[in-house]
Parts: structure tokens; C-alpha cells; sequence
């Protein structure tokens, strides 16, 4: 799977230089989408249980040590892209823990309709 966005990822990872753990959560997310080619949520769900559905056109919030990142899967052209991403206070602040407050969010930044 071709994942869009990694160098926000490589970006945090190097503004968090000595954080072990967020480094190697980092590495294993990054390493999970560019060697899987999963076709379905049951497929990605076994390899990254963490994966949360926010919404049914294939939204997914995902932990990455002590950081969230939303991601947009396309399992047909086998592209992931990060629409974001953040600690779990920015989440909480900027989506509210809701499902509402996500798809507002996703309405309002053109991700759907």
C-alpha cells in the first residue's frame, strides 16, 4: 500500500528525537502500510488493531504511541493518506471524541460531501 504523508510522520519522529517508543511506533505504522495490501477492514484490522473506523468511506483514527493520526484508506488503489495528525489532547480538542465532531471536521476540510 502506498502511503501519502509519511514525511509528516518522518517530521514528527525527528522533532521527538530520543522518544524510543514514538519512534519505533512510527517506524512499525509506516512499515504496517508500505509492506500490507489489504483489501478490506477485517485485513487491516488484524494487523493494526488499533485501527479505529470513524466513518464508513473508509476513515480510520489510528494510535501511534501517544499521538492520533486520521487516515483516508482507498483499499481499491492501495493508498492510505494522513489527513492528520496529533497528539491525543489535539484530538480531543479538535474532534471532541465524537463521531459528529469528526465528520464535520472531514465535511468542512472537502474529505466528504
Amino acid at each position: 500500500m502506498r502511503l501519502i504523508g509519511k514525511p509528516r510522520l518522518l517530521k514528527l519522529r525527528k522533532k521527538n528525537i530520543g522518544n524510543d517508543r514514538l519512534a519505533n511506533a512510527i517506524k512499525d505504522f509506516i512499515a504496517d502500510f508500505e509492506k500490507k495490501n489489504w483489501s478490506n477492514e477485517k485485513e487491516l484490522k488484524m494487523d493494526r488493531p488499533d485501527a479505529d473506523m470513524i466513518h464508513s468511506d473508509s476513515f480510520y483514527f489510528f494510535d501511534i504511541h501517544v499521538h492520533r493520526t486520521l487516515v483516508s484508506v482507498e483499499y481499491e488503489t492501495q493508498e492510505a493518506t494522513i489527513l492528520w495528525l496529533g497528539t491525543h489532547d489535539e484530538y480531543e480538542t479538535t474532534f471532541k471524541n465524537n463521531k459528529d465532531s469528526i465528520a464535520k471536521w472531514l465535511r468542512a476540510n472537502e474529505y466528504i460531501a
